[in-house]
């Protein structure tokens, strides 16, 4: 498991570009972890799934009503990310209206949540290999603080945890 002090494994992730843009085509876009974290200071908040209840009413919504504390924080971008393809990421996007505060990173095949240490197996639930619930501050790519939940919480990677850290 990834610990505080380590670099960011090498690793893609997806998200899906609605407006084209410079070095952007409309549709799923592909990302290096390692080079979107140089030098920015960022949180990256990884939980179970899209349209989950959890994560519906209080995870995302606390970034997205935050966002500006963080960005007066120092912090760059904020990322969530889980275990769905980029298609579901972008719909759960527009529904949890994250455009401009929080960028909705997909890791259909889990291959950055496995990188970290910090997949779940929830396959008894039907829901397959997810990302366990965790929230870090990464500072050009070095992980600097990682607040990662028990099973079933909901008490250290929210939006004021994380800010809190930052003071």
């Amino acid at each position: 498991m990834i610990q505080v002090g380590e670099k960011l494994p090498d690793a893609i992730v997806y998200e899906l570009i609605e407006d084209e843009r410079e070095g952007c085509t409309i549709g799923p876009n592909s990302f290096d972890v390692r080079e979107q974290t140089a030098g920015k200071r960022v949180v990256i908040f990884g939980l179970p799934g899209a349209f989950t209840p959890t994560c519906s009413a209080r995870h995302v919504p606390g970034y997205v009503e935050h966002a500006a504390a963080f960005q007066a924080a120092g912090i760059d971008e904020i990322w969530c990310v889980s275990v769905n393809d980029a298609f579901v990421m972008g719909a759960w996007a527009r529904d949890q209206h994250t455009s401009g505060k929080v960028r909705m990173m997909a890791d259909g095949s889990a291959a950055f949540t496995r990188a970290l240490g910090l997949e779940q197996d929830l396959s008894a639930r039907g829901m397959g290999i997810r990302s366990q619930r965790y929230a870090m501050v990464v500072d050009d790519g070095v992980v600097k603080t990682l607040n990662i939940e028990a099973p079933g919480k909901f008490e250290v990677s929210d939006a004021a945890s994380i800010l809190a850290t930052l003071s």
